[in-house]
C-alpha cells in the first residue's frame, strides 16, 4: 500500500471511496434516502475543488492498494473556535471492501506525523453518535473523547456527535 498527498487527480477515487464508505459505514445511522441519494459525480466536484484550495492548512492523503485509491484522510487546522491551535481530524474514510486492511492505521499515521509536523501538539475528531466501529478505531489509536458533543444539521438528517482528542508527538 502507498500512502501519499491527494492530487487534484484524486477527486474521482476519493469520491467513489467517500459515497461507499458513507453507505456501508452509516446503514442505521443516518437516513437511507440520504445515502441512496448520494452521488459519486456531485462528491468528486466538490473534491476537485477542496483538493484546488488550501484553506485553514488543509491536506489530504490517500491510500492507494494496486494502483487504486482505497482510503483518504482530510485534516488541516481546527475549525471549532474552542479548539484554537489545534489539529482536526475532518474525515477518514477507507472503501468497505479495504476495511480491516490497515488502510485505516496508515492513514491516521500519516495524518498524525503531519500535523505534528505541522506544530500541533494535540488534535481532535468528532465521531457521529452510534458509529461504534469507528469510535472503537479511534480508541485503539489514542483517541479518547473529552466529552464534548455537537448537533449537525444537514438537509434531511440531524447528526449527533462526539468529540475524541488526542495529545500528538
Amino acid at each position: 500500500m502507498l500512502l501519499r498527498a491527494a492530487t487534484v487527480d484524486d477527486a474521482h477515487g476519493i469520491a467513489v471511496v467517500h459515497v461507499r464508505s458513507w453507505q456501508a459505514g452509516y446503514r442505521g445511522l443516518m437516513p437511507q434516502h440520504v445515502l441512496d441519494g448520494l452521488s459519486i459525480a456531485e462528491r468528486e466536484a466538490g473534491w476537485a475543488r477542496i483538493l484546488t484550495e488550501t484553506v485553514r492548512g488543509s491536506q489530504t492523503l490517500v491510500v492507494e492498494r494496486a494502483g487504486t485509491l482505497v482510503g483518504w484522510a482530510s485534516f488541516g487546522d481546527a475549525r471549532d473556535a474552542d479548539a484554537a491551535g489545534t489539529g482536526e481530524l475532518w474525515g477518514i474514510y477507507a472503501h468497505p471492501d479495504a476495511w480491516s486492511t490497515g488502510v485505516g492505521h496508515l492513514l491516521i499515521d500519516g495524518v498524525e506525523r503531519a500535523l505534528v509536523d505541522a506544530g500541533h501538539e494535540a488534535a481532535y475528531l468528532w465521531v457521529l453518535e452510534g458509529n461504534e466501529r469507528a469510535a472503537s478505531f479511534y480508541e485503539r489509536h489514542g483517541w479518547a473523547s473529552d466529552g464534548a458533543t455537537k448537533v449537525d444539521r444537514r438537509p434531511g438528517m440531524v447528526l449527533h456527535e462526539r468529540r475524541h482528542v488526542k495529545r500528538l508527538g
